[in-house]
């Protein structure tokens, strides 16, 4: 399992252990058994007709509203590349935790690549928070930035 997967599953278990808690749970027992459960995983890419530092603020600026943002994600941040990561709600009512990270990508033209992924676990309802999080933010981001299509890669659900 690679860090960004790892970082995913630690984020959204100390976020369900949270719920649990304030709900009058063991916020220790949800998060051992959110650690098990499986996860809901959809990845979106985007092409940004905007300049590097643009297409950053206006990623920034939706994923900002969308949700709060989190520690950083594993994967760099240099001159060519930026990683922006929030933890909002979906599923039913939003009270399921989705860990979205959006990576924008210096392209050799005058655009911007933007690579979304969201990711939330899947209780024995399955939800698929993670997929519908990540098509509704890829919606509000083409609007935002003017994005050139899109291609989705649904995760593996481990």
């Amino acid at each position: 399992m690679g860090s960004v997967e790892q970082d995913e599953d630690r984020i959204l278990a100390e976020e369900l252990a949270a719920l649990g808690a304030v709900g009058g749970g063991s916020g220790r027992l949800v998060r051992a058994v959110a650690r098990l459960m499986r996860k809901n995983v959809h990845e979106i890419g985007l092409l940004a007709p905007l300049p590097f530092d643009e297409a950053v603020k206006r990623v920034s600026d939706v994923l900002g509203k969308t949700g709060r943002a989190v520690g950083t994600a594993p994967t760099g941040s240099g001159e060519n590349e930026a990683t922006i990561r929030v933890v909002t709600g979906g599923g039913a009512g939003g009270l399921n935790p989705v860990v979205v990270t959006a990576r924008v990508l210096k392209t050799d033209g005058a655009g911007s690549e933007i690579r979304l992924r969201a990711a939330a676990k899947e209780g024995l309802i399955r939800q698929r928070a993670g997929e519908k999080t990540a098509v509704c933010l890829a919606a509000r981001l083409n609007r935002a930035i003017g994005a050139d299509g899109g291609h989705g890669a649904d995760g593996a659900n481990p």
